[in-house]
């Protein structure tokens, strides 16, 4: 798995905010729809990320930050410059030593910018979601929070520019409550309403008491497709993708044992999964 000192960071892209949106409420924690125009030739596709440069003064001088971002629509063309949609959490974290909490450097940065200011951009760099070459391909797709971006452009893609589709694609999505579901809502459905619906359906979980901090159910939305899901695991051409934070491995991994009968099976079938390169996961 590549770290982000990995990534280059030398190519680098001046981009210009065109539009910045809270897609959830104020009680809620704050997620923003970004739009980016770039003024170059740089060329980002749904299977790939971009990279944030922010420098950051702190205690012991300045540091530049580089965090990675998936593209959330389709990017397009607009009077010769690249627009890319993207989507950022406010975040913040404590620090293991001293036990502060102290806000996340980036998506602080990225969410405080307004329509028209500047920022500096890297990449692209490969995701490593892939469109099967073979359209009768099944895929699983799950995702948390924020995780959902590169779905939702990996989606409209395959029945927007591929076409043809012909095998089941699944997307469970993850989020603590209602009033945080990204695309899957009242105002913005279209993971939910856009698609085949042959071929496509959209299932979301929520944590049962999200003020509680309750887990979400993720893995209970899963299980209740259990037969469906042993039904494409049967099968050859198969392929699970993931997105999200740590933790969503193992509740996918809690719903798969329980869908597979056993620990044992699940792993077989999940290392048969990557070996044929079948598994792809993106963990934030």
């Amino acid at each position: 798995m590549a770290h982000l000192a990995d990534y280059d960071t030398e190519t680098r892209y001046r981009a210009t905010i065109k539009k910045t949106e809270r897609l959830t409420p104020p009680e809620t924690e704050e997620v923003r729809e970004i739009l980016l125009e770039v003024d170059s030739e740089f060329e980002c596709k749904v299977d790939q990320s971009f990279g944030v440069l922010v420098d950051s003064r702190g205690e012991f001088g300045n540091t530049l930050h580089h965090r990675l971002y998936s593209v959330a629509d389709l990017p397009s063309r607009q009077n010769g410059k690249r627009l890319i949609t993207f989507l950022v959490k406010r975040c913040s974290y404590v620090d293991d030593f001293n036990g502060e909490l102290y806000d996340g450097v980036a998506s602080n940065y990225l969410c405080d910018r307004k329509k028209g200011d500047h920022i500096t951009i890297t990449g692209p760099f490969n995701l490593p979601f892939e469109v099967p070459e073979d359209k009768s391909s099944n895929l699983i797709l799950v995702g948390m929070g924020t995780g959902i971006a590169p779905f939702r452009a990996f989606v409209k893609h395959i029945y927007e520019n591929v076409g043809d589709w012909t095998g089941k694609i699944r997307l469970f999505y993850g989020a603590r409550s209602g009033l945080e579901l990204l695309y899957m809502n009242d105002e913005d459905g279209d993971l939910t309403n856009y698609y085949d619906k042959t071929t496509f359906e959209a299932f979301h979980a929520l944590s049962p008491r999200p003020h509680w901090s309750d887990p979400i159910e993720l893995d209970s939305a899963i299980e209740d497709r259990a037969a469906e899901i042993i039904e494409m695991l049967s099968q050859s051409n198969t392929h699970i993708f993931v997105a999200g934070y740590e933790k969503i491995l193992e509740v996918l991994n809690k719903a798969f044992i329980n869908i597979m009968g056993s620990k044992e099976k699940w792993e077989t079938r999940k290392a048969e999964l990557i070996a044929g390169k079948k598994w792809a996961e993106v963990i934030y």
